[in-house]
């Protein structure tokens, strides 16, 4: 199982799709080249991994890296929701089609939405909802990796944005633990 891994007080949190082959080796998320590639682009806008929080829809590798199905969605989606309100990002950034649609609810693709971000409610935190492609869309399409680097340019402006309170107060973050699902309170 691969949970997350970041600041649990991060104000920007990344969710993926599901893990793949390098992610299920080691248990941590976004290690394999798209891994490699976030970090640059995290890095491009001053910010490191260790202060934002990474993660995925699924938190299994799907059998032969076949994209994610409904039930399986299903099941991960109140570790996901769970996850969130932990950390209570400011920004939710999705990283790919998947993600995308599982947290906003809606089938638009991410072609259409990327780099537009949309006030989102997840359990009683608001945030805001900024889609991105997928790191690995850039590594199979050079040309894609501009249109990445234009839309992480805007998270430090979305960063500073004032989001409204969460309705009722969401519970407090559990002492740091050994296993990244203790950790968030999840077992």
């Amino acid at each position: 199982m691969v949970f997350g891994v970041g600041s649990p007080t991060a104000d920007l949190m990344f969710v993926g799709e599901a893990p793949g082959f390098h992610e299920d080796k080691q248990g941590i998320p976004f290690v394999g080249q798209a891994g490699k590639l976030l970090d640059k682009l995290l890095g491009g806008i001053g910010l490191e991994r260790s202060q934002v929080y990474i993660c995925n829809v699924l938190k299994c590798r799907p059998p032969g890296n076949r994209d994610p199905v409904p039930d399986e969605k299903e099941a991960c989606e109140p570790y996901l929701f769970r996850q969130v309100e932990l950390i209570q990002p400011k920004v939710i950034a999705t990283l790919g089609n998947h993600a995308t649609k599982q947290l906003s609810g809606k089938e638009t693709g991410i072609t259409r939405v990327h780099g537009q971000e949309q006030r989102l409610k997840v359990g009683s935190l608001e945030v805001l909802l900024y889609p991105l492609y997928h790191p690995a869309a850039a590594l199979y399409t050079p040309a894609m990796l501009t249109v990445l680097e234009q839309d992480f340019a805007r998270l430090p402006e979305l960063l500073g944005r004032e989001v409204a309170p969460p309705v009722a107060a969401a519970p407090p973050l559990v002492e740091v633990a050994a296993e990244p699902a203790v950790q968030l309170g999840l077992f």
